[in-house]
């Protein structure tokens, strides 16, 4: 697989998973508590990091890098 492939692959991951967060979360599927809640939204903001910052378009990176921290407190608190 070439490398523009591959990035295109990570940044279409990042946006299906935060769609899919949203959609368990809005229909009850999900809590924020979950942790599968937050393990989508922080997976699908690194992957839309990964491809803003490919394509250097850095709004959605920055939006992003606050989501996975985020998402990122979220996690460490439902593991500890």
């Amino acid at each position: 697989m070439n490398k523009k492939i591959l990035d295109e692959v990570i940044g279409w991951y990042g946006t299906c998973s935060i769609i899919i967060a949203y959609a368990l979360i809005s229909f009850e599927v999900v809590r924020s508590s979950d942790l599968v809640y937050q393990i989508l939204n922080a997976t699908g903001a690194i992957g839309i990091i990964y491809i803003s910052l490919v394509k250097k378009v850095y709004q959605p990176a920055v939006l992003n890098i606050i989501w996975v921290v985020i998402a990122g407190v979220s996690i460490l608190r439902l593991i500890s």
